[in-house]
């Protein structure tokens, strides 16, 4: 086959546009670093190091781990959101000035990308607005920040919204059960949809806890969602994913130990929540779990330690999330990192094989 013939053939011009477009997301984001780590570090946008957990109590141990982080900018996962923004506004403003080839290049989609783009810059605000008011030391929450609650509310709204949209707009009433289909579930759809969204959201955020430790694990999830989404030909949210991938990889440039900057709420939130969003789309939420189990872990070693410490007064762990609890145990932060990287690697694997081979038609 010819250069030329290649260009004929649309399954060469697709895995050409979403690895070409990772690429270029990579390159963008390593190139306008310099500003965003300047504009944070002008600013004063820095990490304080929490003394208490999320039910008020001192956590010392927590302290004791991370003080020497403090003042490390917040807000790098900025970098991911808005250069996937950028490129998507970009190219559709090429595909309507110019039409032509742009019209190939564009990857706006009513039905596979608008609903994850909103749930990304939507929660990407919501962050950049937590992460402000916790340098600042300002907001109800103690030690700065928006309070739990608000933040949830907030996200159940968006989740909420999103899924109405399915729902009502695109006609998704129905979860697929890998290996066994489709299974109608009616207007259950709605509350189903809110709960893939907040618990993915959430568990980003409990995760984003070490320098790479998220970015390695979301790498993993998009990547994992981007070949399904192109299996299905949705070569639209394929692309999204392989953008976010990109954008992932140059942050990660900079976030690996010691960090340049953390992804802060401002990326955990957003990235969760498009992870979300994306698994949804292509049908694939019972998936996740296996994809992400890592997510799993922490989240469930969060829901145990607070369970025992209101019952019984104790704890299970040394501090949690369960990453915490292994660096309290000795276990030195890249070890940590690294291993959980190859568990996401691996269970991405299985959930890719799992998700493709129990797709059905």
């Amino acid at each position: 086959m010819s250069f030329a013939d290649i260009h004929s053939v649309p399954l060469y011009m697709n895995i050409i546009k979403v690895f070409s477009l990772a690429l270029i997301a990579f390159v963008f984001a390593m190139l306008w670093t310099p500003i965003l780590t300047g504009f944070l570090y002008r600013y004063g946008v820095r990490a304080k190091i929490k003394t208490r957990s999320v039910d008020g109590k001192e956590a010392p141990i927590f302290y004791s781990l991370h003080k020497d982080k403090a003042g490390t900018p917040l807000m790098g996962g900025l970098l991911i959101w808005v250069t996937v923004l950028i490129m998507a506004l970009v190219l559709r403003l090429l595909k309507i000035l110019f039409g032509g080839i742009w019209v190939d290049w564009d990857f706006l989609s009513r039905s596979q990308t608008w609903l994850p783009m909103f749930a990304l810059v939507a929660t990407g605000i919501l962050g950049v607005v937590d992460d402000v008011k916790t340098t600042r030391g300002m907001g109800s929450n103690k030690g700065g920040g928006v309070r739990f609650l608000y933040r949830f509310w907030w996200l159940f709204m968006i989740a909420l919204a999103g899924g109405l949209w399915f729902f009502y707009k695109l006609d998704f009433n129905s979860i697929h059960l890998p290996g066994f289909g489709d299974l109608e579930i009616g207007w259950w759809y709605i509350p189903f949809f809110v709960f893939v969204i907040l618990a993915t959201a959430i568990s980003s955020n409990e995760t984003d806890g070490l320098d790479g430790l998220n970015g390695g694990v979301l790498l993993t999830a998009f990547s994992v969602f981007g070949v399904i989404a192109f299996v299905q030909h949705r070569i639209d949210l394929s692309v999204f994913c392989a953008v976010i991938v990109g954008s992932l990889l140059a942050f990660l440039w900079f976030n690996i130990n010691p960090a340049r900057f953390f992804m802060g709420d401002t990326g955990a939130i957003s990235m969760g929540t498009a992870l979300g969003v994306v698994a949804m789309v292509t049908k694939s939420a019972f998936i996740l779990p296996i994809v992400c189990f890592i997510y799993v872990l922490e989240s469930m070693s969060v829901i145990v330690q607070l369970t025992s410490k209101k019952l019984w007064g104790r704890k299970i762990f040394l501090s949690s999330p369960f990453h915490h609890h292994l660096q309290a145990l000795g276990w030195p932060e890249n070890k940590v990192v690294m291993r959980f990287w190859i568990l996401s690697g691996v269970t991405g694997i299985v959930g890719l094989i799992v998700g493709i081979f129990g797709m059905g038609k």
